[in-house]
């Protein structure tokens, strides 16, 4: 008399093997990604200064020098008014600008295609990528901000957690526009578009200069973009201790459309 074997069962006992093959936690998949982006990121020449140089360069530069009009500054000290913009400047340079390219040449090196591969979803590997940069501007925010302490920066107290909020926001809102450029353009686009719009939300995105500064509509444009809404809000939280909801909606606003495009359009090769 022959007996069936239940096909649900595994054939061997569970420990037979070792080592034992098969895909890992999502949880642990997630850190070692996210750990990879972050090294990649740290140890690329470019990227330090993008991130972390020109930040530290501008900070130093107009919390010292008379370059910013009076008019911008009110009764607020330079440093105090410079640190939140700059701060936002970061997030758009680590989460934007350095995200865009790495994604664009990653594609064009086939590393998402040969990552799409393996065990890990596609949506873990976007995820590595966000955490990644949480981490990078986690980083830039410590550095910064002892180096803003240092230069006499005395934050206000009651606006902090909002304003971490914000540049977790940013960061978020930021990323996805990085992944959304980064995912459709050839690496040569991307790496001339990526700057071009770092310049020009710097000139003109409201970091450099306040919304309220620019003439008619056009602070109030300037107020509803990515950058301008997380350069008021962080100076708003950070300066007046003030907690407002429309930076933090824009951001939130630009984050759900740009990923809900990018959903659609992102590319591996």
């Amino acid at each position: 008399m022959t007996t069936t074997r239940d096909t649900n069962q595994p054939r061997f006992a569970p420990g037979t093997f070792t080592p034992a093959p098969g895909r890992g936690g999502l949880g642990r998949m997630l850190l070692a990604h996210a750990r990879l982006e972050t090294a990649m990121t740290l140890r690329h020449g470019e990227q330090i200064l993008l991130t972390l140089l020109i930040p530290i360069a501008l900070l130093v530069g107009l919390s010292v020098l008379d370059i910013l009009p009076m008019r911008d500054l009110g009764s607020t000290a330079k440093v105090d008014w410079v640190t939140p913009r700059i701060l936002a400047l970061a997030v758009m340079s680590s989460a934007f600008t350095g995200q865009a390219i790495a994604l664009g040449f990653d594609r064009r090196y086939g590393v998402l295609k040969r990552l799409s591969a393996t065990a890990l979803p596609r949506w873990l590997l976007v995820a590595g990528r966000v955490l990644a940069a949480l981490v990078v501007v986690a980083l830039q925010v410590v550095v910064l901000g002892v180096l803003a302490a240092l230069l006499g920066w005395s934050p206000s107290g009651a606006g902090l957690l909002y304003g971490v909020l914000l540049l977790v926001a940013g960061t978020l809102s930021f990323g996805a526009l990085g992944v959304l450029l980064g995912g459709s353009l050839r690496a040569e686009a991307v790496l001339a578009l990526a700057n071009v719009v770092w310049f020009v939300l710097l000139l003109a995105g409201g970091i450099l200069l306040a919304p309220a500064s620019l003439p008619g509509v056009a602070g109030d444009l300037v107020a509803l973009l990515p950058s301008g809404a997380l350069a008021e809000g962080l100076r708003a939280a950070l300066v007046d201790g003030a907690f407002e909801w429309q930076p933090l909606a824009v951001l939130l606003a630009w984050a759900a459309g740009a990923a809900a495009l990018a959903a659609k359009t992102t590319r591996l090769t």
